[in-house]
């Protein structure tokens, strides 16, 4: 076969295979055997469904490694080894007719702080897996039905660390978003920012479903894409779990995505060789037909949670620059013991005053870049969806401090000083992160346009030999003290006008520098600004609580027409009066508006910081410990778990304040052990049925339940149903919960609700998992289903009340 960047360049529509699970079970998979094992232990099985799948016409081949990680495979699986040797079954059924796909799954673990595993060590264990896909003999590497941003950005990381083979990433959503709450748009920005070749999204649904996804994926999507649905949900018929799409129905509807610009199809979970080849003859004669996105900004920063476009069309974003220890005593020296309450409280002001993007700096005396600046953005990663600017001169701090980001952060800055865009550019082109060009290359100031333009072309050149896409590159216009140099804002002007109109590239400065040494410094630079912004500036540091920037900040974005109707400008505006202290409405928000100032706040906005301290002080004020927990810490929780249901929180905000509300139950059992409550909660056995490991729901799930009271046995995973019988017996369970996330094991939760009828047990059974449904509750004889966690607590209440 030729190299596969040859498909990725022609004109064809090119055609995967389908799902494998449900063909190995059927061809002798036993129950609880992973089915990436038995693939090994089986080759020719394994390879006699590569050659149906040639057959039925697909030309990319898919790995049987999906589950080939380490934390996958188990204890004593030569990773390495496993990855190349099933590598070579698909290369021998493939021959030189199709294309080999590297498959690469998720590995069950959260990068921090959503779960135990660094990003760098969530890399290493992709590299493991890499090595031997590589070794084998694919042609590209196939990350597929992820659902959290950090861990698919790491599987790229890890690509291109050892091979320079195509990448495609495929992410599976719930609704709207991914499990960790990801919309479609935002993993398209991240990936592109990452330059994948190839990005797409598969599983979770049936081929109707999944178009709504791919319109939102199409919004600003310039690569190639991919589609493989299921083939419908899944659902039980006569104790079988079955899809509904036959071969021509689902076929039909997949092909409609060759309309819609995808270039890669094929099946997910229900879909066989017979899918296949109905798919195959309905694209017959098609050719690919790329569509230009209908939204194409300059530069894109991502969180897990969202997007913050900079472009000259869109309003200008403000970069709020108070998280910096200069001249901020108090900053200084928390900072320097590694403690973040203030900077954390700097970033919800600033977020609540408009601030679209934190500008980020701990350089302080005393203060170790290297451990603190990362160990912040951390901190700030978790309680606030707003991408961060990085700000710092120490390349070690800059590096680790990346690594801690799951989406695009912004670098602020790179400047034309020796060896700086060598070190950081390649960095910053590995992680997908863009950057702030400072046209700064000796120790004189660029002081005219014709200086700074000359300076940024030459850093310009330098990074496309580094090979550093122009849509990771914002440059900064280099504001002057205009005190000093009376020509400076003239400089920036024209700076601005070329930067917008010739390179095509978004601009930022530092608002302040301009008024420097003037009276009246504010009325200074909020004039700068609104003349800044007609030239074409997109952005700028500033301090978001100045009222009058702000109130010239929402007038400028009305006179650019950027602000349509003047819709924001009169929601934030219509009650104003000279003088007074304007709103923050009519500016980019997101965040919370303030620091918690009660217990349940804090637990509503997974405040770790201060939730203790109000304890204290509620305790102090002579407040009852019980009531504390019954009108503070409860309500709080459920509150989250609206915002979860109502899909205003996702899974990392829940997961936090799960967290937040943890530490307020341990700071006051003490006191509740001695006050006499009665202790006794509720117990429920949980488990993941036999032959699954996936348990990431199931801990989540088991998390919520201790919060709320219950006293939960984690069996943990592929689990027996004898196994759990016997627990749910020997502790007297009240509830059981199962869960399962495959088609192939959810029959298994079947059988653990028979033995518990047979025993005789009273316990209650909830089940649960992203193949299962109330339907299928009723069918097996459970007691219930919950869609997710907060939905399970709320069902284990119920049930338990009963």
């Amino acid at each position: 076969m030729p190299d596969f960047r040859t498909a990725l360049n022609d004109q064809a529509l090119h055609l995967f295979d389908g799902a494998y699970g449900t063909l190995l079970q059927k061809r002798g998979l036993p129950a609880g055997m992973s089915p990436e094992l038995f693939g090994l232990e089986r080759p020719d099985v394994l390879r006699g469904l590569h050659e149906e799948y040639l057959a039925a016409g697909a030309r990319i081949l898919t790995t049987n490694t999906f589950g080939g990680t380490a934390p996958k495979l188990g204890k004593g699986v030569d990773v390495r080894a496993f990855n190349r040797a099933t590598v070579e079954i698909a290369r021998q059924a493939a021959g030189d007719r199709a294309f080999v796909a590297g498959s690469v799954g998720p590995t069950g673990l959260f990068v921090e702080p959503l779960g135990p595993i660094s990003f760098h060590d969530m890399v290493a264990l992709f590299i493991e897996q890499i090595r031997g896909l590589v070794e084998g003999g694919a042609d590209l590497i196939k990350a597929e039905t992820h659902f959290d941003l950090a861990e698919a950005k790491a599987v790229v990381v890890a690509a291109r660390e050892i091979c320079d083979l195509p990448v495609l990433v495929s992410m599976t959503y719930e609704g709207k978003t991914s499990l960790t709450g990801t919309p479609p748009n935002t993993f398209v920005d991240t990936m592109q920012n990452l330059g994948v070749d190839v990005v797409g999204v598969n599983c979770g649904t049936g081929p109707e479903e999944m178009a709504a996804l791919v319109e939102l994926m199409r919004r600003r999507l310039e690569t190639r894409y991919h589609v493989q649905p299921n083939a419908g949900l899944p659902r039980l018929e006569n104790g079988r779990t079955v899809f509904p799409l036959g071969p021509e129905e689902f076929a039909t509807k997949t092909a409609r995505f060759a309309e819609l610009g995808a270039k890669f199809l094929g099946g997910c979970c229900g879909t066989s060789p017979e899918h296949i080849a109905a798919l195959a003859a309905a694209l017959q004669g098609k050719t690919w037909t790329r569509l230009a996105p209908p939204e194409n900004p300059c530069l894109v920063l991502t969180t897990r949670g969202g997007s913050v476009a900079v472009d000259h069309a869109l309003p200008l974003v403000l970069i709020g620059e108070r998280i910096n220890p200069t001249g901020k005593k108090k900053l200084a020296e928390e900072l320097q013991s590694g403690v973040f309450g203030e900077a954390l409280s700097m970033a919800a002001e600033q977020l609540a005053t408009g601030a679209g993007i934190l500008d980020v700096n701990v350089g302080a005396p005393m203060v170790k870049e290297a451990e603190v600046l990362p160990a912040l953005v951390k901190a700030l990663s978790e309680r606030f969806d707003a991408p961060l600017a990085i700000d710092t001169t120490d390349i070690q701090a800059m590096a680790a401090s990346l690594w801690a980001c799951a989406g695009s952060p912004l670098v602020n800055s790179i400047s034309g000083e020796p060896g700086r865009l060598e070190e950081l550019g390649p960095l910053c082109k590995k992680l997908g992160t863009p950057f702030i060009l400072l046209p700064l290359a000796g120790k004189k100031l660029p002081v005219t346009a014709s200086e700074r333009l000359a300076a940024i072309e030459s850093l310009l050149r330098k990074a496309d030999d580094l090979g550093i896409p122009r849509r990771l590159i914002m440059v900064d216009a280099l504001a002057l003290t205009v005190s000093s140099k009376p020509e400076a804002a003239k400089s920036c002007f024209s700076v601005i006008r070329h930067c917008r109109d010739v390179w095509r590239l978004p601009t930022v400065l530092g608002l302040s520098n301009i008024s420097f040494g003037l009276p009246a410094r504010e009325l200074v630079n909020s004039t700068f600004l609104a003349m800044c912004m007609a030239e074409g500036l997109t952005a700028c540091i500033a301090n978001p609580g100045s009222t009058r920037l702000r109130e010239a900040l929402a007038a400028a974005e009305v006179l650019l027409g950027r602000d349509p109707q003047a819709g924001r400008f009169i929601a934030g505006f219509s009650a104003w009066k000279p003088g007074e202290a304007g709103p923050s409405a009519g500016l980019r928000m997101s965040g919370p508006d303030a620091a918690a100032a009660t217990p349940r706040e804090a637990v509503i906005r997974g405040d770790k910081e201060r939730l203790v301290p109000l304890l204290e002080a509620a305790l102090e004020r002579g407040d009852n410990p019980f009531d504390l927990v019954d009108k503070e810490l409860i309500p709080g929780i459920m509150e989250v778990g609206e915002k979860y249901e109502r899909r205003e929180y996702f899974l990392p905000q829940l997961m936090l304040s799960a967290e937040t509300v943890q530490l307020g139950f341990e700071r006051l059992r003490p006191l509740l052990e001695q006050s006499g409550r009665d202790e006794a909660r509720p117990r429920i056995v949980m488990a993941t049925v036999e032959g699954d490991i996936h348990d990431i729901g199931k801990n989540i799930v088991c998390l919520l339940l201790r919060n709320h009271g219950f006293d939960v046995l984690d069996l943990g995973k592929d689990v027996p149903a004898a196994a759990i019988v016997d627990a749910a017996r020997c502790h007297d369970a009240r509830l059981i919960g199962l869960s399962a996330l495959m088609t192939t094991t959810m029959v298994r939760m079947e059988e653990v609700v028979k033995l518990v009828r047979e025993s005789g047990l009273q316990a209650k059974i909830i089940i649960g998992g992203a193949v299962v449904s109330q339907r299928y509750a009723e069918a097996i004889g459970a007691d219930g289903y919950a869609k997710d966690a907060v939905a399970a607590v709320r069902l284990a209440k119920q049930l338990v009340s009963a």
